[in-house]
């Protein structure tokens, strides 16, 4: 700060902040942003930081085999909170494993800005053993993976309250070697979508687009026609037919044996589900996007 900025600053009696840690975007506008894409510290020095925090854990791995699409990562914003002179630490969680084989992908990792509430990782999407196997509980719950020979649809995860959307319901089929669709998983604005036996596998629940102008002031997100969306859950499986699609804001599009396509992993920084993948009992989920934190404060602050 100039000399006469903190002269003026002390006859006032209004000290300012001096912020470090993550990366910082100074757009047009009142607020100054950090974002911290993996872990790190945010140091507040001179004196206390009012700010607005934004945390987003690693979103779930889709499923293997009849796969259910990985739930987004929790999303939880914090407003008008005091950030006293110390170092905060910064946990950015990753994004889970995608399931091989007929395995339920792995959930994200948790995302917390210094002791604030945990903001849990997305549900892994389900697998496949004969029966689908049920989506994991997380941030957004995982999709349910697709059964047959009329086997009891397979529910899919739970999320955490105030942080996401459950997954998606599985399909069943009749008979062996038939039609297989799984589940989506939930995303920060909306359910994952439900399997429709013999028809279409459950889509990606849609992020949140309530953090729009952050993602538009930092560049993260994903920029859907203007609107910025974070942690969008990631579609099932199927076994022929056009992929479903994942939810905005980094959900990856499922896997389809016919055409072959592989499913889609979720886009880094945004918390967004991995693809679930279908393979004839073989091949590996996609892996969820890893989460993001971003603290928001004012200009005049510092």
């Amino acid at each position: 700060m100039p000399i006469l900025g903190i002269i003026a600053s002390s006859m006032l009696g209004v000290p300012k902040s001096v912020v470090t840690g993550g990366t910082l975007f100074t757009p047009a506008g009142d607020f100054l942003y950090r974002t911290f894409t993996g872990n790190g510290t945010l140091g507040v020095t001179a004196a206390a930081l009012t700010c607005d925090i934004l945390v987003i854990a690693g979103g779930g791995g889709g499923g293997a085999a009849v796969g259910g699409g990985g739930g987004a990562g929790g999303l939880l914003g914090f407003t008008a909170q005091s950030a006293s002179v110390a170092n905060h630490t910064v946990t950015v969680g990753g994004g889970g494993a995608g399931g091989t084989g007929t395995a339920t992908g792995t959930n994200g990792v948790d995302s917390q800005f210094a002791a604030l509430t945990l903001v849990k990782g997305g549900g892994g999407g389900g697998g496949y053993s004969g029966a689908g196997l049920a989506g994991s509980n997380g941030g957004s719950g995982g999709g349910a993976g697709g059964g047959d020979n009329g086997a009891s649809l397979a529910s899919g995860g739970t999320a955490t309250s105030g942080q996401g959307n459950n997954g998606g319901t599985g399909s069943n089929t009749a008979t062996s070697g038939a039609f297989y669709t799984a589940g989506g998983g939930g995303g920060a604005g909306a359910a994952g979508g439900n399997a429709v036996t013999n028809t279409s596998a459950g889509v990606g629940g849609v992020g949140s687009s309530a953090y729009s102008s952050w993602g538009s002031a930092t560049s993260t997100g994903q920029n859907v026609g203007g609107t910025y969306y974070y942690a969008g859950g990631a579609a099932g499986a199927l076994s022929v037919g056009t992929p479903a699609v994942g939810g905005a804001g980094g959900g990856g599009a499922g896997g389809s044996n016919g055409p072959s396509t592989s499913a889609v992993a979720g886009t880094v920084n945004t918390g967004g589900g991995g693809g679930g993948q279908r393979d004839a009992n073989s091949g590996t989920g996609a892996a969820g996007g890893s989460g993001i934190v971003i603290v928001r404060y004012l200009k005049t602050a510092v």
